[in-house]
């Protein structure tokens, strides 16, 4: 899908700055120009998107339909499995998950989508597939859909709602009063789209540092950590292993198709594959970056509550799988 913003960022780092591949400042660099344009797209088109949805489907709306109708848990499944069908990584989830809050979805099923989807998509299940086979990745898909449901669900007892953001709680309140207006003035789509806009710009204004910010660490992560540095905490005689592999994983970034060569790697070092899975969901799902750019719309504390909550999932996937495979 954004092959061609690859492309650009191939151009401008080995053919205008004339870098060599391989370099630690290359690696770096194109990893930044890559995901912070893909992110920026992805938030003008997410929230432009949600801006015309939001529109005719108020979120008052939602709210009430959500509560009145008793969907035992399945809107968390709903979610998961949306997740797996897009295929980002976790700072490109965070535009969805901005999109799904100003909607009025409930804060623990947006969860449900933001750890699934960096954890399972179409092109890691194809590579699983050719790097472990049917069985183990059907048990990593179900593992990985299962985290997001169980995360959300616990997310959403906690009533975590006000540990967002004054600059959330601002959106919100703006996307109420666009849609009494919308509502009180039976505005056409072509005289609904200046405001759509103007809310577009507003939002793109207040997260685009924590774009650059978060992405910037990425990149540097990205360019400098090598890959085989936490190898050896991750060895089977540590028993151990499971929660030093994700919480090390942290400061890595990457998708799961990038992690996945790494992951088939440290299997073949002897690496028991739950530790190395763990490793993997912790790079994919738990990242600085990310945190850094969920700070504009979450609290520390609520930060700290996500990745503690997802943490203890992982380890326990982990040491499951270490007992099932």
């Amino acid at each position: 899908m954004f092959d061609w913003v690859q492309n650009i960022a191939d151009w401008l780092v080995f053919d205008v700055l004339n870098l060599e591949k391989g370099q630690h400042l290359a690696k770096a660099l194109n990893f930044f120009i890559y995901d912070t344009t893909k992110i920026l797209i992805l938030l003008f088109v997410v929230i432009f998107f949600m801006g015309i949805v939001n529109s005719y489907f108020p979120i008052d709306k939602v709210k009430n339909y959500l509560s009145r109708h008793k969907l035992y848990g399945l809107e968390y499944l709903i979610a998961s499995l949306f997740g797996v069908v897009t295929p980002f990584c976790s700072c490109s989830s965070v535009p969805l998950f901005i999109g799904f809050v100003r909607g009025g979805i409930p804060l623990g099923v947006t969860f449900s989508f933001l750890i699934t989807s960096p954890l399972v998509n179409e092109v890691a299940i194809g590579l699983f597939v050719g790097l472990f086979g049917i069985k183990t990745t059907l048990i990593y898909v179900i593992s990985g859909v299962l985290l997001g449901t169980i995360s959300g669900v616990i997310l959403q007892k906690l009533k975590l709602e006000t540990y967002l953001t004054p600059w959330v709680k601002e959106v919100l309140k703006n996307a109420q009063r666009e849609q009494e207006i919308f509502k009180e003035e039976k505005q056409t789509l072509q005289q609904r789209l200046p405001i759509i806009w103007s809310e577009v710009i507003q939002i793109l204004k207040g997260i685009i540092l924590y774009v650059i910010v978060g992405i910037a660490i990425g990149g540097l992560m990205h360019g400098y950590i090598p890959e085989g540095f936490f190898e050896k905490y991750m060895n089977k005689d540590n028993l151990f292993a499971v929660p030093i592999a994700t919480i090390l994983a942290v400061p890595m970034y990457s998708n799961a198709s990038g992690i996945l060569p790494v992951v088939q790697v440290l299997v073949a070092k002897g690496i028991p594959l739950g530790t190395a899975i763990a490793f993997m969901m912790g790079v994919v799902g738990l990242s600085l970056p990310e945190a850094m750019l969920l700070k504009k719309v979450m609290t520390f504390k609520l930060i700290a509550i996500f990745f503690s909550v997802v943490t203890l999932c992982i380890i326990i996937s982990g040491y499951l799988f270490n007992i099932i495979i």
